[in-house]
């Protein structure tokens, strides 16, 4: 571990030489990527740095406890040992940590899709709950949150919403939401009081670059029409709606919420091209399910993992057996209730795999 720690420190430094480097700072696109790659190496050398500190301080600690004959002195001693151990063991464990390897997607802006499941009305106003859970998180985390696509009912819920998050760390924070999320609630509608489970899915896929995913005019069908559902002068009466048709796969791809069908189709495209990304990775994920079984957000959509029970303020993630009664602060937008315990668990199997 340590060796890799000193290659991170001389990198680190290399990196910081070359940001003062004038030829470099004239090169926005340069500049960008390696003062990206110098902020990812910034914790963990500085982390390293504390831990080398806490080291010599304990060596210069226990030098006094053994050499030094001032009862005083030796207490002194003794007293900062008995600080400074629990620090150098809790930095080891914080540099193995930031050593696992990173996910190459983690810093990808992400595409949300969010669709009522089993539970007809009830399942479309939940969608809605969630939408509006995720929306209130990204303005926490100063991310940015563009509507792609939404298909909305009478009473205000969604039978599918699609929104492109933007910003830094949104896939590493939001890929452990895939998956089927369940309520158990009393519609307004039921007069009798009863709860009702419902069901929505959570899709969770990063943006692909161009370069990843290479999409062939000759593979596509587009289909263009008019708008339909709630919308503006011109909306309904323009044939701005677009339908894109990748037929190698049989993906569709709907995009109707802008006037105009140049943007339309571009959207449509975007969220194309992350799907195919995702089919691509589910493929991947498939050849090695039995080695990623018993990992956490294995992103199999049709797993239940989360219980949100609104008679009891409970939300339960049934992956990791963590309970929360804090459900209104969640729905607020502090999803980081939810997020960090799936974190920490994902990492201290990941430590342990390393182990």
């Amino acid at each position: 571990m340590f060796e890799k720690l000193k290659e991170v420190e001389a990198r680190y430094h290399q990196l910081n030489s070359q940001l003062a480097d004038p030829e470099v700072a004239s090169d926005p696109n340069t500049f960008r990527k390696i003062a990206k790659e110098q902020a990812l190496l910034q914790e963990v050398v500085t982390t390293y740095q504390r831990y080398q500190s806490v080291e010599e301080e304990i060596a210069e600690n226990r030098e006094l406890l053994s050499e030094d004959d001032d009862d005083a002195i030796k207490q002194m001693a003794k007293d900062e040992l008995e600080r400074l151990n629990p620090e150098l063991d809790a930095l080891a464990q914080t540099l193995k940590r930031l050593l696992l390897p990173r996910d190459p997607l983690d810093d990808k802006n992400t595409y949300l899709e969010i669709r009522a499941g089993t539970g007809g009305d009830e399942a479309a106003l939940f969608a809605a709950d969630l939408f509006r859970m995720y929306a209130r998180y990204a303005e926490r985390m100063g991310w940015k949150i563009e509507i792609v696509s939404t298909n909305e009912t009478d009473r205000g819920g969604f039978r599918e919403v699609i929104a492109l998050i933007e910003g830094d760390n949104v896939y590493s924070r939001l890929k452990f939401e895939a998956g089927t999320h369940r309520v158990q609630r009393v519609p307004d509608t039921e007069s009798q009081g009863r709860i009702h489970t419902s069901a929505v899915t959570v899709a969770v896929l990063p943006e692909a670059d161009d370069v990843e995913i290479n999409i062939q005019d000759n593979d596509l069908k587009i289909d263009v029409y008019r708008s339909s559902g709630p919308g503006g002068q011109s909306v309904n009466t323009t044939d701005s709606a677009v339908r894109i048709t990748h037929l190698p796969t049989g993906l569709v791809v709907i995009c109707q919420d802008e006037k105009s069908q140049h943007k339309n189709r571009a959207k449509a495209l975007r969220v194309l091209q992350a799907r195919l990304l995702e089919r691509e990775r589910e493929e991947q994920r498939q050849e090695i399910e039995a080695e990623r079984r018993g990992q956490v957000g294995s992103g199999d959509r049709s797993e239940r993992i989360r219980t949100y029970n609104f008679p009891q303020s409970r939300i339960t993630d049934h992956r990791i057996c963590f309970t929360t009664h804090r459900l209104d602060d969640v729905l607020s937008g502090n999803v980081d209730e939810l997020i960090d315990p799936l974190i920490a668990h994902h990492q201290a199997e990941a430590l342990q795999n390393l182990e």
